[in-house]
């Protein structure tokens, strides 16, 4: 059996459903191997700017008030 049946109009209609140009397009096989085409580029991107960040210092300003609440919690916690 070809998976093809001769129709009562004479014409031959194939078992399998034809592509009508409207079905969704498989985007992560655009030919470079790469999953999330254009979308690495974007996540490339962030984790360089999210490395740049966790890898900075912390401002002394900051620093000082993340001291003076971790010395206001057990005052707090007693009260």
């Amino acid at each position: 059996m070809t998976g093809r049946r001769k129709a009562k109009t004479g014409r031959i209609d194939s078992m399998t459903k034809q592509k009508t140009g409207t079905e969704p397009v498989d985007r992560r096989r655009n030919g470079s191997g790469d999953p999330l085409g254009t979308n690495s580029e974007i996540g490339r991107k962030l984790k360089q700017y999210y490395d740049e960040l966790v890898s900075d210092e912390v401002p002394d300003r900051f620093a000082q008030l993340l001291s003076q609440l971790e010395q206001a919690e057990p005052l707090q916690k007693k009260g």
